[in-house]
């Protein structure tokens, strides 16, 4: 295990068994299309933060924020977090449970928008 992943580890393994609604909506698209075959994982560890969906190959975060993310605290530890990911070459997409819910054609279209036309996937 990665120094950095000491708690992240444990704790996404807990997230996997408690995801929100809307991650669960978004999970059962991201794993069933493949998004043009690339594997996303969820509840991914990437240092001492837990990423909610993650491509390794293109280095992509996707994020869904609930109404916790919208305090002054939470969105100071999202921007501490925003810049962990962004030092380490990863891109940060993030929607709104409400989107989810409401939009999940024009997230999935927002989604795809991030991925190259010819991504290279690597194995994992």
């Amino acid at each position: 295990m990665r120094n950095d992943e000491d708690r992240s580890r444990p704790l996404a393994k807990q997230l996997r068994r408690t995801m929100t609604n809307a991650e669960v909506i978004l999970w059962s698209r991201l794993r069933r299309d493949a998004m043009r075959r690339l594997r996303f994982r969820r509840q991914h560890p990437i240092g001492p933060y837990v990423a909610d969906f993650a491509c390794i190959a293109l280095k992509l975060v996707i994020e869904v924020d609930g109404e916790t993310h919208h305090t002054a605290s939470q969105r100071a530890h999202d921007a501490r977090r925003r810049a962990y990911f962004a030092d380490r070459g990863w891109r940060e997409l993030r929607v709104e449970n409400a989107e989810v819910y409401e939009r999940l054609d024009e997230v999935l279209e927002a989604i795809w928008r991030q991925i190259p036309v010819n991504p290279v996937t690597r194995p994992h």
